[in-house]
């Protein structure tokens, strides 16, 4: 079970290097990442996420093979970063996880009318050590929009899977 967090190409723009640059070099693994993924939330960059079509885009793509390739789990679009709860199976979540950024990315760049780097190279990954850490990165990942005020209640975001989640917490997809 692995958590995936990958990001528009811009999120960390140059011209606000002073403010970001500080946050890689931060050595506590936990640490960093809490202080990277608050950066993201101020949704910095282009944001092209924020445009539907290119948030359902993304969304289309997770869902797509789930249950073939991979068990997704929860997974939350933000505006300017992705991220994703899922059970690797067969294929290493490495190839999964760039088939995702390759096949969206050059679609998006098709939709944008540009050239170049849609996903920034890299992506931040844990692996789930049991269930309780499964259902907290769940959770972490479906209340990433309210967390950042763009809605009230998880299940408003249109583009997570907290709005498929049934009464008991299931996923219905």
């Amino acid at each position: 079970m692995q958590f995936v967090t990958f990001r528009l190409a811009d999120s960390f723009p140059e011209s606000l290097r002073s403010e970001w640059e500080q946050l890689f070099q931060i050595e506590d693994d936990r640490v960093r990442r809490a202080e990277l993924e608050a950066c993201l939330d101020k949704g910095r960059g282009e944001c092209h996420l924020r445009r539907v079509d290119m948030a359902q885009l993304v969304e289309n793509n997770l869902r797509q093979f789930s249950g073939e390739r991979y068990d997704l789990r929860a997974w939350v679009v933000m505006s300017n970063h992705v991220h994703v709860l899922f059970k690797v199976e067969t294929i290493p979540m490495s190839e999964i996880v760039g088939a995702w950024k390759k096949h969206t990315g050059r679609l998006a760049n098709k939709l944008l009318g540009k050239q170049g780097a849609f996903w920034a190279e890299d992506y931040f990954d844990t692996f789930m050590r049991d269930a309780g850490h499964e259902r907290r990165t769940i959770h972490y990942i479906e209340n990433n929009p309210a967390k950042a005020k763009l809605v009230l209640a998880p299940e408003e975001w249109p583009w997570s899977s907290a709005r498929f989640r049934d009464e008991f917490g299931g996923l219905r997809l």
